[in-house]
């Protein structure tokens, strides 16, 4: 099988891992790629914007399986264009990516389906805005209603950052702030039937203790042993299935892997947001431990063949730690480069560039030895300018071993 993969961050070097580990793969192509991406697969130059582009290459290159990794890709509508050529393409149609395109369309989705989620105000102007603020209170939840490059969320007790963050976007989203652990829940589908994977953490403030703005993801673990047990099964029946009949029974089927990003609050489970694609740190702390052949996994969703797959998983548990540039996230400086890396077993590196230069995942027989793996591996990087949190998974490998 012959697979192009579209993308070049971190999130695509864990795939292109998976992909590299599946027997049914004999060649990976990955537009645009980056260095590390370069030692598994032939790297094309491409701009992500230009679905003409990724159409063509498709074509030139003959391949068997399109898989899209970023989210503008998709919005823009390129799994449409791949498909209108014949291409098994894993990644939405443009209809279905609104799921994370917009965060109003996603709102109205889980209210027809019945999926519980924070109560919410949509937004056009300041009159609206400044009502919203007050009815929902602190601390404040302020989402851009469109694609923001990861920087369209501010939760803050701030008013002025509240209010100043949705007057600059065109529509808002404001919502009430749900108080619980957060938890990420990937669901691979066909566009009738979905497969949940196992949870992950990730941490999205900049700085130790969860102190600082929001970023994309500072880093994340796998599994999580504080979950509740029923947690997979759970949310496959409350909220994944729900949001995959409903997009079928639109006219506008799921292809592709909904990602469900959920707080565990007192009143049970709510979705604070879905997103389109694998998740970015998580994907480097799920493809390492998932034993099930991915490209193979990935196809057969791609034709809508899901019936009767069931996942395995490996026993190891997976820590993966960001190195991010100073300034990260609203101003990320330039770095040097990596003179050397570190050479540790049971540890990956996965290449982003951008804000995030890259991430450590460090596989372990529980938490504590992953994380001492991964943070062994990021600490022999010497790279002035550069930062990451020293208590990721922390509290979860303490919980852990008091178990």
């Amino acid at each position: 099988m012959r697979v192009l993969l579209v993308g070049g961050g971190g999130r695509e070097h864990a795939l292109a891992l998976g992909l590299q580990g599946d027997p049914e793969v004999t060649e990976i192509h990955c537009a645009p790629g980056n260095e590390g991406i370069a030692q598994l697969a032939t790297i094309h130059a491409l701009d992500l914007s230009d679905n003409a582009a990724i159409v063509a290459l498709a074509q030139e290159l003959d391949v068997d399986l399109v898989v899209v990794g970023p989210e503008l890709p998709l919005v823009n509508g390129v799994a449409d264009e791949l498909r209108a050529q014949g291409f098994a393409t894993f990644g939405p149609s443009k209809a279905a990516a609104q799921l994370e395109g917009s965060k109003n369309f996603a709102k109205e989705v889980m209210h027809d389906a019945g999926v519980a989620t924070a109560r919410s105000a949509t937004c056009t102007d300041r009159v609206q805005i400044e009502k919203a603020l007050d009815a929902f209170g602190s601390p404040y939840v302020v989402k851009d209603d469109g694609l923001a490059g990861g920087k369209g969320v501010v939760v803050t007790q701030d008013r002025e950052v509240a209010l100043a963050h949705a007057l600059a976007c065109k529509k808002v989203v404001i919502e009430e702030f749900l108080d619980g652990p957060e938890i990420s829940l990937f669901g691979i589908s066909d566009g009738k039937t979905i497969i949940a994977m196992e949870p992950a953490q990730d941490f999205k403030r900049a700085f130790d203790g969860d102190e600082g703005p929001n970023t994309g993801g500072m880093g994340a673990y796998s599994p999580l042993p504080w979950a509740p047990s029923d947690i997979i099964e759970q949310t496959h029946h409350d909220v994944l299935a729900p949001m995959i009949a409903e997009m079928a029974a639109r006219g506008t089927p799921f292809v592709g892997l909904l990602y469900a990003g959920l707080s565990l609050t007192d009143h049970g489970v709510r979705v604070i947001e879905f997103n389109a694609r694998f998740g970015d740190p998580e994907t480097q702390v799920l493809i390492p431990r998932l034993k099930t052949p991915l490209g193979s996994l990935l196809y057969k969703a791609a034709t809508r063949n899901l019936d009767g797959v069931r996942l395995e998983w490996k026993t190891e548990s997976a820590v993966t730690v960001v190195l991010a540039a100073k300034g990260y996230p609203s101003d990320p400086q330039p770095v040097g480069a990596i003179a050397t890396m570190p050479a540790i077993s049971d540890t990956h590196v996965f290449f982003a560039g951008g804000g995030r230069i890259l991430s450590i995942t460090g596989m372990g027989v529980d938490l504590t030895e992953a994380r001492d793996r991964a943070y062994r591996g990021i600490s022999h990087i010497d790279l002035p300018g550069s930062f990451y949190r020293t208590d990721i998974a922390f509290n979860a490998s303490v919980a852990e071993k008091g178990n």
